[in-house]
């Protein structure tokens, strides 16, 4: 997408409406002051020269989206991505955020004047919250916020679109070929199709990549896989279509209407110079990805409709691209096969920092991420640095727990109780860092 609006403003440059065109292009992205809502606290960039974007695809049933549902009262986002690109821009990594992902939500601006207590809910709530009170700064805010604060990443820029504007896209490629293996008619995807394959376009489209409940197993990953394999095939019909003016103004068009970005990328130059770093990038180095995930169920048995990340492997995954490491899809996909569940890990928590209350905190914070608290109690001395024990044969426990808490270091003992991984709470945790 972003290739062909550069392409489209050097094309449309020579044009003899070069000049108009280009002004009509631009003034259509709307810029979100983002950072400045953000605050304080947010993670560092460690790979200088290499950028993180949050991608939203947003939901909003204002004016011509108010087909696909009404009575939400605020903004609604269907889509979170994290874009990850390299400093050296030889590879680049799209993650997949599961809307269902139960995660903390920070305090956010509401956008109307409050500001929301933190909590434990879906990730795209976050977007509903900070745009509560219609301003869809404030929404995105809050979306980058979270997003930061459960992976650790610097969100350097965000950009959203919306149902207008992906459906526009698709038409002006005219239609993107899919081959569902089963007839799909999903109602509340506005979706009829006969299985086989055939190319589809506006609304149907759009009800493709939403369609979830009538779909395989009707879970939000299904729909995630759909949409990633729709938006390979976008990108590859961009690049053997998108070869005349019109064609790339029809699609930027459609596109930019609906954009929305941080001040650092609302315009076409900026979005331009995204697209020129982007086009070296070979296409089997392009990876798409979803963050490791399992059933919170399993975890939680009341609870049938969210997932939870999966560690180690979700920290993994966070760490190597804030390190600007490429990601080995494959070997990601295989350590996630035999997921171990926080619920399976019984912790005992002792206090080693000589502050009161300090187990007990962290302890509160664990049970809130499903893991099964034994104990609390403090430890023989006062330590530094947080490290977690455990016996032969919880080695994977010991990992799950370890990559939860920033900074701390797992090891066996061969004095620790049997069963339990022990946890002595050095001076260096926060408990509000505890993932």
């Amino acid at each position: 997408m972003w290739g062909a609006g550069a392409c489209a403003a050097l094309v449309l440059g020579v044009a003899g409406a070069g000049a108009w065109v280009y002004e009509d292009l631009d003034g259509g992205i709307r810029a979100a002051d983002v950072n400045t809502r953000i605050g304080g606290e947010r993670p560092v960039n460690r790979s200088p020269g290499s950028r993180n974007i949050l991608v939203v695809g947003s939901d909003s049933r204002d004016a011509g989206n108010a087909r696909y549902g009404t009575g939400l009262t605020t903004m609604q986002s269907d889509t979170l991505m994290v874009v990850h690109l390299p400093a050296d821009r030889e590879w680049a990594a799209v993650v997949s955020l599961p809307r269902d992902s139960w995660v903390e939500i920070p305090a956010c601006d509401r956008g109307d004047g409050t500001v929301s207590s933190p909590h434990h809910y879906k990730i795209n709530e976050a977007f509903a919250i900070g745009g509560s009170g219609g301003d869809v700064a404030a929404a995105a805010a809050c979306a980058v916020k979270t997003v930061e604060r459960n992976t650790g990443l610097r969100i350097d820029h965000y950009v959203s679109v919306d149902f207008q504007g992906f459906k526009g896209m698709v038409d002006a490629l005219g239609g993107i070929e899919v081959c569902p293996e089963e007839a799909i008619h999903d109602e509340k995807a506005h979706l009829d199709l006969d299985a086989g394959c055939q190319t589809v376009r506006d609304e149907a489209a759009l009800g493709y990549v939403r369609a979830r409940y009538s779909v395989g197993d009707g879970s939000d990953l299904g729909r995630i896989g759909r949409q990633q394999e729709f938006m390979e095939a976008v990108a590859e019909k961009a690049q053997s279509r998108l070869t005349s003016p019109s064609a790339l103004y029809g699609v930027l068009e459609s596109v930019t209407k609906s954009l929305t970005t941080d001040e650092g990328l609302a315009g076409i130059r900026p979005l331009y110079g995204l697209a020129s770093e982007l086009q070296d990038v070979p296409g089997d180095r392009l990876t798409f990805l979803t963050v490791p995930n399992y059933p919170r169920q399993a975890d939680v048995p009341t609870d049938k409709a969210n997932v939870v990340w999966q560690y180690p492997q979700a920290a993994d995954l966070f760490r190597d691209l804030a390190k600007d490491r490429e990601v080995d899809e494959e070997r990601l996909r295989a350590d996630a096969e035999d997921p171990v569940h926080a619920s399976s890990v019984r912790v005992q928590v002792l206090n080693g920092t000589g502050a009161a209350g300090r187990a007990a905190a962290v302890a509160e914070r664990l049970r809130e991420a499903g893991f099964s608290v034994v104990g609390t109690g403090n430890a023989a001395q006062t330590v530094r640095t947080t490290e977690v024990a455990y016996p032969q044969g919880l080695e994977g426990q010991a990992e799950v727990l370890a990559s939860r808490l920033p900074g701390a270091r797992a090891g066996e003992d061969a004095g620790a109780a049997a069963g339990v991984v022990t946890l002595v709470v050095g001076t260096d945790l926060d408990p509000d860092a505890v993932l």
